[in-house]
């Protein structure tokens, strides 16, 4: 049983303290050992700009550096995925790598620098990281206001280069803006609010509204997303799977982890090597068949680029 996981921030810890090994490094939720280890088919590389970086641009094509640097130039056997033809010509032994964008603050005013981003393979790209940018107000944002003019623009370029527009850090207005203006709309690592109402989530209507425009949910292994007043657990994470089942069906639900993202971790979930773990849950709930879309084919199927 293959993964596809729609978000990871092991490029972010690489940047952050270059002595750790992409390879083995015990401190990381996700590494190539790992993802060879534990079946990964594709993977998301996530470039992720933290608040106080001062030059964010400079942040952003430095981690681009570092994963064709460290993880394709290093692995022969991980290939970049810039297309569905890239996915669909993967061999038995090769894991795909799909770079993505946390939030456009490192284009800044410049909407060419989104095609840079584009040529060093980008293929899916959030507007902003929580808060508020030059483009849209992030989820954390009290006013929630939506889409700047400049953002509208953004969304455009997006639809233009076939790639995902990620709805999971936006505020609610931001959004439906999103929405109304995306040809490819994807949540790569969110989870249910009716289940857990913290302002990252999803609800109903928003689950609904990504499945319609034939995006994907990729339910999340962030604690804080999945149980409000417990440890978060494996039976959380059905609850959040179950829940969106019954509200998008069973061709719009797949996962993205967030790992190394994230400073605590779900129970039984710790990293990727406990990936087995979800697939075996999954098979004692679910067909084969349900599983193996859960996991993979469902994103694979979405790809739009």
């Amino acid at each position: 049983m293959r993964i596809f996981d729609a978000h990871c921030d092991l490029l972010y810890q690489l940047w952050k303290d270059p002595e750790k090994s992409e390879w083995n490094d015990l401190n990381l939720h996700v590494t190539i050992e790992k993802l060879f280890r534990f079946g990964a088919k594709i993977q998301c590389f996530a470039i992720f700009v933290p608040v106080e970086a001062v030059n964010k641009k400079e942040c952003a094509i430095a981690q681009a550096a570092i994963f064709h640097e460290r993880i394709l130039e290093r692995y022969e056997k991980i290939r970049l995925i810039k297309t569905k033809q890239d996915a669909a010509r993967l061999k038995e032994d090769e894991i795909g790598a799909i770079l993505t964008l946390e939030g456009l603050e490192p284009i800044g005013h410049d909407l060419q620098m989104l095609s840079v981003f584009y040529h060093l393979g980008v293929r899916a790209a959030g507007l902003t990281w929580n808060f508020a940018n030059l483009l849209a107000d992030g989820a954390l944002e009290t006013r929630n206001a939506g889409l700047t003019f400049f953002g509208r623009h953004a969304v455009s370029k997006l639809n233009a280069y076939n790639m995902w527009t990620d709805v999971s850090h936006l505020s609610e207005r931001s959004f439906w803006d999103v929405i109304e203006l995306a040809d490819y709309p994807v949540a790569s690592h969110s989870n249910s609010y009716a289940l857990c109402p913290h302002p990252r989530n999803l609800k109903e209507d928003q689950l609904k509204a990504v499945a319609d425009k034939k995006g994907i949910i990729g339910i999340t292994f962030v604690p804080q997303f999945t149980a409000s007043h417990a440890q978060a657990g494996m039976k959380h994470i059905l609850n959040h799977l179950d829940y969106i089942l019954g509200i998008v069906g069973e061709d719009a639900v797949g996962f993205g982890s967030d790992f190394d993202g994230i400073d605590e971790t779900v129970e039984g979930l710790e990293g990727y090597e406990q990936y087995p773990y979800l697939v075996n849950t999954l098979l004692r709930h679910y067909s084969e068949r349900q599983t193996e879309k859960f996991l993979c084919l469902n994103f694979i199927n979405a790809i739009p680029f």
